[in-house]
C-alpha cells in the first residue's frame, strides 16, 4: 500500500469512528429526552407538545419563561400558571424536589441552588400565552449555578425548550 493509500485508509476510518461517536451521542441525548418528558409528565401538568419552555440567562440570574404553542389554548396557559406559581411558591422554600424527580438530582447547579435559595429573589408574573419565572441574585456563584441549571433543562427538554 502506497503512503497517499495508507494516509486515505486512516482518514477514512477516522471519519468513520467520530460518525459513530456521533449517533451514539444524538442516540443517548434522544433516550435521555425521552426520559425527561415522561418524568415531566408526572410532574408538570401541561402537555409538553403544547407547550414551550423559554430559559433566558442574564447577568443577574435569568427568567424562565412557559407559553402554550397556541395562545387561544386556555386549558394550557391555565396549567402553565398554577404550575409555575407552585414551583414559584417551591422554589422560595429552597425546595427544587420538581426538578430533581424530572432531571435527577445531580443535575447541574441544582445543590447550589438548593443551599442559596435564600440569597435568590424569585419573581412570578404571567404573560399573554403563559408565565415565567425571573430569578435574581447577586452571587456570583449562584448566577453560574442557575446558568448551569438552565441549560441542563434546555438540553434535557430537546424541542420543547430553547434558550
Amino acid at each position: 500500500m502506497t503512503r497517499k493509500a495508507s494516509m486515505l485508509a486512516l482518514l477514512v476510518t477516522a471519519l468513520v469512528a467520530v460518525g459513530a461517536t456521533v449517533l451514539v451521542t444524538q442516540s443517548q441525548s434522544s433516550t435521555r429526552q425521552a426520559k425527561v418528558a415522561a418524568k415531566g409528565a408526572q410532574v408538570m401538568p401541561f402537555d409538553l407538545d403544547r407547550t414551550t419552555h423559554q430559559f433566558t440567562k442574564n447577568t443577574t440570574g435569568g427568567v424562565q419563561t412557559v407559553t402554550a404553542d397556541d395562545p387561544a389554548d386556555a386549558t394550557q396557559i391555565r396549567l402553565i400558571r398554577e404550575h409555575l406559581t407552585e414551583e414559584s411558591a417551591k422554589f422560595g422554600r429552597g425546595d427544587f424536589g420538581d426538578p430533581a424527580t424530572i432531571h435527577g438530582g445531580q443535575m447541574p447547579g441544582l445543590a447550589e441552588l438548593s443551599k442559596g435559595y435564600k440569597n435568590i429573589t424569585l419573581a412570578y408574573a404571567e404573560t399573554p400565552d403563559g408565565a415565567r419565572l425571573t430569578y435574581t441574585t447577586g452571587d456570583k456563584a449562584l448566577v453560574t449555578a442557575l446558568h448551569a441549571w438552565f441549560g441542563a433543562q434546555v438540553s434535557d427538554h430537546g424541542k420543547h425548550a430553547t434558550h
